[in-house]
């Protein structure tokens, strides 16, 4: 999706040389909602003077989005609610009968 226009803007700057196959390999494996948010995270970041490895296989895999998983009644408790709110979306799992809540 981005994979040009992220390995463009990681160009810009010094990066650890010839890993652009292995980049791809990588981001290859990721969803699209994951490759976006890696990519407008490194540009924040890089516009914003911070910090992101030199080395693009490690600067995707430092700016994966963490996925966050909580039960039901975890959520209830926190939410009052069983709508899906704040980014949380409701899963149910039919192998285990059971539902859960799934934030990335």
């Amino acid at each position: 999706m981005f994979f040009e226009d992220l390995i463009k803007m990681l160009n810009n700057r010094p990066i650890v040389p010839g890993k652009t196959a292995e980049c791809l390999r990588l981001w290859e494996t990721l969803t699209e909602r994951q490759q976006e948010h890696i990519y407008n995270t490194i540009r924040a970041k890089l516009q914003a003077g911070k910090f992101v490895h030199y080395d693009p296989v490690k600067a995707i895999q430092d700016n994966i989005p963490k996925v966050q998983i909580i039960t039901a009644d975890e959520y209830y408790r926190r939410y009052h609610t069983q709508a899906n709110h704040d980014g949380w979306v409701r899963t149910f799992l039919p192998e285990k009968q059971k539902t859960i809540y799934v934030k990335q």
